[in-house]
């Protein structure tokens, strides 16, 4: 009878001793994966825990070259008539800095073929400084109260040449017919789009430069006779922020 009610009691304790057991192993086994659960008052809570991995020579690696081939992808679009770099061009750029104050642009231009036998296309590397952008108050545009800048431009093509050819005698020339060096002043006014409105960009910038280059500043400076209009350009753009 004894051996009957000691077996009896076994069978009833031993689920139930299990059952008390089993939350605190389910937590050990769920520790090593980093979840813990937890119960209480017949709830259980489910907590995600971070694994704590150090980072390895090989994963900062990885970070910085991944941050160097985003670093290329450029951040606004130009459009730009005239400025000696032709009739028409088109390009993009990357702003950096604090506050994004310098801009290096590559413009392609298209010089119609007027009185020559072709058209021609041309190239042009662009550095540009934007010291103050100011926000007209309670407004969605700033205004550049000043941009400056460099660029040197070359037409594509065998017609012109950086270093005189044998038909001439040395020294004629004295400068190169391929490529100019420009420097230039301007303007610019910007409209910040709302967020909400947003759908290529997220800026729209207006702007004009006043240009000369290094063929021009000779001519002007031994040639008294020439005019501003004579070795000064005027050109207008837009450029739409992408990033």
């Amino acid at each position: 009878m004894k051996w009957s009610i000691t077996n009896l009691l076994k069978l009833i304790l031993l689920p139930v001793l299990s059952g008390m057991c089993l939350p605190l192993a389910a937590q050990q086994r769920n520790m090593a994966k980093d979840t813990v659960f937890i119960v209480k008052h017949d709830t259980i809570y489910n907590y995600q825990t971070e694994p704590t991995t150090s980072t390895n020579k090989y994963e900062k690696r990885l970070n910085r070259y991944i941050r160097r081939w985003k670093s290329l992808i450029p951040t606004y679009t130009k459009l730009q008539f005239a400025g000696n770099m032709g009739l028409l061009s088109i390009g993009t750029g990357w702003d950096y800095g604090k506050k994004n104050q310098w801009e290096t642009d590559i413009l392609f231009g298209f010089i119609p073929k007027y009185e020559s036998k072709r058209a021609k296309v041309t190239f042009t590397l662009k550095e540009n400084y934007i010291p103050w952008d100011l926000r007209i108050k309670e407004s969605d545009f700033s205004i550049s109260p000043l941009t400056c800048g460099l660029y040197l431009n070359t037409v594509l093509g065998n017609e012109f040449w950086i270093s005189e050819p044998d038909r001439y005698p040395k020294g004629y020339y004295g400068f190169s017919s391929k490529v100019r060096i420009h420097i230039y002043l301007g303007q610019q006014i910007t409209y910040h789009i709302p967020r909400i409105k947003r759908f290529r960009g997220k800026a729209i910038s207006l702007y004009y430069e006043l240009s000369t280059c290094d063929l021009y500043i000779v001519s002007a400076a031994t040639n008294h006779y020439l005019r501003p209009r004579d070795y000064l350009s005027l050109s207008f753009g837009i450029k739409t922020q992408i990033l």
